[in-house]
């Protein structure tokens, strides 16, 4: 039976999911999870690789199960052996032509930052705290230019060697909650770090470094000398994942 699990993680001591040879990965602790759960360690597939750093809240995992457990059970009896920062949240039988990666249509991310002077103990792990006073409207209105098809070349980091750049982003909301902001992006895919040049150079706009209208023109450039920074990893989360079958499935 091959099953597609959901979870949330901290990313805080990981690096990322992809299994790495010389550093911690959410993916090399499940796996040592479900080998104590099976007694043998079943490979696994992701829906997406993360950055060192970068939080879920709804990453998908598949995987066939090498005994078969109840969906319904399958949560706690994974979770029994996973460290606070990892959990499964929900589990579901899927087709045995199923990837959690490839059979996806559209992810979700959303960015946090901390428009304030002051650290808030409770964010600091979790959002890029910035003090520089932030136009919020502006923002919002320069994020609606690369909504659509376009080649994110300059959304790109430098040196990455993806060759077809298109993606679609269906939405891209900009929104003040507080002291907070909340960058919210879904695509059908993601360049290595678009995500997070994004937000850099949606912070240029706000703050009043670039005028709105040059969003586009850096879009069309492919220039990643024209974009803004890399904002830091621990305000990135994967939101959501979503897949063909969403309107008819119940989640177990």
């Amino acid at each position: 039976m091959k099953v597609l699990i959901t979870l949330r993680y901290i990313g805080t001591n990981y690096h990322g999911f992809q299994v790495q040879k010389n550093a911690l990965s959410v993916c090399e602790v499940l796996q040592d999870a479900l080998e104590h759960l099976y007694g043998i360690r079943p490979p696994v597939k992701g829906c997406s690789r993360t950055d060192a750093g970068v939080h879920a809240l709804g990453y998908c995992v598949s995987y066939i199960q090498p005994k078969a457990i109840d969906p319904y059970k399958l949560p706690l009896a994974i979770n029994r052996f996973l460290p606070a920062d990892i959990r499964v949240c929900s589990a579901r039988q899927v087709p045995d032509d199923f990837h959690a990666r490839y059979s996806s249509i559209s992810k979700e991310y959303l960015y946090r930052l901390h428009n304030s002077a002051i650290d808030d103990p409770f964010e600091m792990p979790y959002a890029w705290r910035l003090a520089t006073p932030l136009n919020v409207n502006e923002m919002a209105r320069a994020a609606q230019m690369v909504v659509g098809t376009h080649d994110f070349r300059a959304f790109m980091s430098a040196g990455s060697d993806m060759e077809d750049t298109v993606r679609t982003v269906q939405f891209f909301h900009v929104t003040r909650s507080g002291e907070d902001i909340l960058f919210h992006i879904c695509a059908d895919g993601y360049l290595y770090n678009m995500v997070r040049i994004l937000v850099g150079t949606l912070v240029e706009v706000g703050a009043g470094r670039m005028v709105a209208e040059k969003m586009a023109d850096v879009l069309k450039s492919g220039n990643r000398s024209l974009a803004g920074d890399t904002v830091p990893a621990k305000g990135l989360f994967l939101y959501k994942v979503h897949y063909p079958d969403e309107g008819k499935k119940k989640e177990l």
